[in-house]
């Protein structure tokens, strides 16, 4: 059985650019946070610095999988960036979303605990 450098030394040199090239595509479209910092040459003092963070409340959200929209937009745009959403439905055309990674936090009221309704 070949193993995956053999394979890969009998696609043809043009071929396997193309594979390169697309598989470097596609490792770009996904990246973590840090991969992203680390992409644009950034450390955690630096973004810390330009989201008036700490270095290690950097770490702290760059390790999160869970945060808000404006959390996240203010990551991208303190590294010059700037945040789009979209949506994506089975055999439909992705759809870009508006207005939601502008939303200010602090103009969203807090949720307020449901209180039971009696009779």
């Amino acid at each position: 059985m070949k193993n995956l450098d053999q394979v890969l030394k009998e696609i043809p040199a043009p071929r396997r650019k193309k594979i390169e090239a697309r598989a470097a595509q596609i490792i770009a479209e996904e990246l973590t946070l840090r991969e992203l910092r680390k992409a644009h040459e950034k450390t955690q003092t630096q973004v810390g610095k330009l989201l008036d963070m700490s270095q290690d409340e950097v770490s702290r959200l760059e390790h999160r999988t869970d945060l808000l929209l404006s959390t996240l937009r203010k990551y991208i745009e303190g590294m010059g960036g700037a945040l789009s959403l979209i949506a994506e439905f089975p055999d439909k055309d992705p759809i870009k979303l508006a207005g939601l990674s502008t939303i200010d936090p602090s103009t969203v009221s807090p949720r307020r605990s449901r209180k039971p309704v009696h009779a």
